[in-house]
């Protein structure tokens, strides 16, 4: 190409100068009041959140974390192993999950929190494993534990900060949209913004402490883009060493940053102009930042534990017929996140097994799924051939809107894209079958894409102060509707009880909901003291939790929890035949020895000793060296023998 036909083509593709409409006042396009709107917007929708408990991961990733609990002495260990290592360990684990899950740097600033909340030293921590019976084990969220009645606390403190990371990254977002996608009309820009803020299916991430990673990868995603840029723009070295730390640092957050090996150099494609080697070539700092994050983490994430890939609940297509079900399942499952961005109603913590039942390729929702998201695909590819047969013939008036159209959908829908494909199973197994916060960096490519064509759909509307009204009423029912959908469902996210009693509706096969249901409704029944009331709260979570093991048969925690039920309702035989349950489809269960043990008081306490005995002489078997056990069985042998002479036996 000569260098005529190059100008020829820059010219068309320039950019155009800012537009502002003079109908508008000047002061709404300047970054500072743009920012405190979206801000502010952010602060009110979602600072109901800080009155919420821990709910749902937050147990996992906080709540039963040593390594947070250690402060500032925890983050080494934080950022050397696994996310869940410290939870695993308590259950004689390792890995469970595919690929494992390193994602150190939300966690590292749970720990940072603690440090000036009051933390607990490693030898003072009365842990999980020298507390094994104060905390209901499995998918029990209770906390009693003095050290888990301390770690409440600060909870709202921590929800408080998760507002003050979103706001961060909303503004973030909305720089990143000015400086780059919509630099000729910033009032796009705050629109798109806008539509992201208010946009319900966000309130897992803000209302669940453990999704701060969700938010911190985005907000480092963002500012990469932006200091990218920056660099290209001022060349000054240090923006790209700032660049370049904050890739590393989305990484840290979360995988998603990985997506930035396409949409970094498509980026500067289509918003800076540059030819497709030269966007290849400033973007060869951050590839190298890529391949660091990667031989770090291989070196860190342990490979996954036997067996855990045929637990249904790690991965949700280990029950599917064959491999035509599982991608049927996975592509019709994948039009969800489209459904719930478009209509974000009937909301739901969990999407695990058997929230989504299994599907072949009759089902037209696979086809419809395969239209739509191939339509989308064969969009971008017709963007690109565009963008690549777009120098006008000598005299042609160049088609600026057009072309403003194409940079701007092709990198909307390759953001959405991009970031669906991480998450859709089809590519990379997850563990699980879909989730409301993943969408959360998809959706970003969803909002630009509707704040442009709303805007340009209403600038076609003549008189254009028609088209300007029909905009501005469009905007104001989407915050009043989003906004009280968003603050109604951050009420949802109160406690794991309020959670679950409301997603049980919206996910009654869910194995996981279920548990988790009849585990508040267990847990709540510890402090009844009315025993009518106690035992009906009892009864009614073993309903939940029987249907949990009957849609997932090999369920332990379920097993384990109705367990605990029984030897509430003080019904041993059932609650035995639990234990012995959890006892084969879970050998290594942690402190199984002390478990069986106190089974056996119990059966000791109601004068039935040759039970009693059965259950310590179990206890031996898992822990040869069980002293109490040993000396227990002597003691009831005699017990036994003087109950066989007449004498009578008293239960100490």
């Amino acid at each position: 190409m000569s260098q005529k036909q190059a100008n020829i083509i820059n010219a068309a593709m320039a950019p155009e100068p800012e537009v502002k409409d003079p109908l508008l006042p000047e002061w709404l396009y300047t970054f500072r009041i743009q920012a405190a709107i979206v801000g502010i917007l952010s602060f009110v929708l979602y600072i109901n959140t800080s009155k919420n408990e821990y709910a749902l991961d937050d147990t996992i990733v906080i709540v039963k974390n040593e390594y947070v609990y250690e402060g500032f002495a925890g983050i080494w260990d934080i950022l050397s192993k696994d996310a869940f290592d410290s939870y695993y360990k308590q259950f004689n684990s390792s890995n469970q999950l595919s690929g494992g899950r390193y994602r150190p740097l939300s966690i590292v600033t749970f720990a940072i929190e603690q440090q000036f909340f009051g933390a607990i030293p490693k030898d003072k921590m009365d842990s999980f494993k020298t507390h094994p019976n104060g905390i209901n084990p499995g998918f029990s969220y209770d906390m009693k534990a003095p050290f888990e009645r301390r770690f409440i606390e600060h909870m709202h403190i921590r929800h408080f900060f998760n507002v003050i990371w979103f706001t961060l990254c909303v503004i973030t977002l909305l720089y990143f949209l000015r400086y780059i996608v919509f630099k000729h009309n910033h009032i796009l820009a705050l629109l798109a913004a806008i539509l992201f803020v208010i946009h319900p299916i966000h309130t897992e991430v803000v209302a669940n402490v453990k999704s701060r990673d969700e938010i911190m990868s985005l907000l480092f995603i963002c500012l990469t883009f932006i200091l990218a840029f920056k660099y290209q723009e001022h060349k000054k070295m240090w923006m790209l060493v700032c660049g370049m730390i904050s890739y590393f640092l989305a990484f840290l957050a979360k995988e998603y940053a990985i997506t930035l090996i396409a949409l970094l150099p498509l980026s500067f494609f289509l918003f800076n102009r540059f030819s497709v080697w030269d966007s290849i070539k400033a973007s060869l700092p951050f590839m190298g930042v890529m391949v660091v994050y990667i031989f770090m983490r291989l070196q860190i994430v342990a490979p996954m534990s036997e067996n855990s890939d045929s637990d249904i609940l790690n991965n949700p297509y280990a029950k599917v017929a064959d491999a035509n079900e599982k991608l049927a399942t996975q592509i019709a499952t994948t039009l969800n996140y489209l459904k719930l961005l478009i209509f974000p109603d009937h909301l739901s913590a969990d999407y695990s097994y058997n929230t989504i039942p299994y599907k072949t390729f009759s089902n037209p929702l696979v086809w419809l799924s395969l239209l739509i998201h191939g339509t989308l695909i064969g969009m971008v590819f017709s963007f690109f051939g565009r963008l690549f047969g777009s120098a006008p013939k000598a005299g042609e008036p160049a088609k600026k809107w057009s072309m403003e159209t194409v940079r701007i959908m092709c990198f909307a829908i390759t953001f959405y894209l991009l970031n669906l494909f991480i998450i859709c199973n089809i590519f990379f197994n997850i563990g699980g079958t879909m989730g409301e916060r993943l969408i959360f960096h998809s959706s970003v490519g969803f909002c630009i894409a509707v704040a442009y064509l709303l805007y340009k759909g209403t600038a076609m509307i003549k008189p254009a102060m028609t088209g300007k009204a029909i905009l501005a009423v469009a905007m104001v029912a989407l915050i009043g509707l989003c906004g009280f959908k968003t603050i109604t469902r951050n009420m949802d996210w109160k406690s794991d009880e309020t959670l679950f009693n409301h997603d049980i509706v919206e996910a009654p096969n869910s194995v996981l909901v279920n548990a988790n249901v009849a585990s508040s409704l267990i847990n709540k029944a510890e402090s009844e003291k009315n025993l009518v009331i106690k035992r009906d709260e009892l009864h009614r979570g073993l309903e939940y939790y029987n249907k949990a093991v009957t849609i997932h048969n090999t369920f332990v925690s379920g097993y384990m929890n109705r367990f605990v039920a029984y030897l509430k309702l003080e019904e041993p035989d059932s609650a035995k035949m639990n234990l012995d349950k959890v006892h084969l489809y879970y050998p290594n269960y942690p402190k199984l020895e002390e478990i069986y043990y106190n089974l056996g008081v119990c059966y000791y306490m109601r004068k039935q000793i040759p039970q009693a005995i059965q259950q310590w002489q179990t206890s031996l078997k898992l822990k040869p060296n069980y002293i109490i056990a040993q000396q227990s069985i002597n003691t009831a042998v005699q017990a036994m023998n003087a109950q066989q002479r007449g004498e009578e036996v008293k239960v100490k």
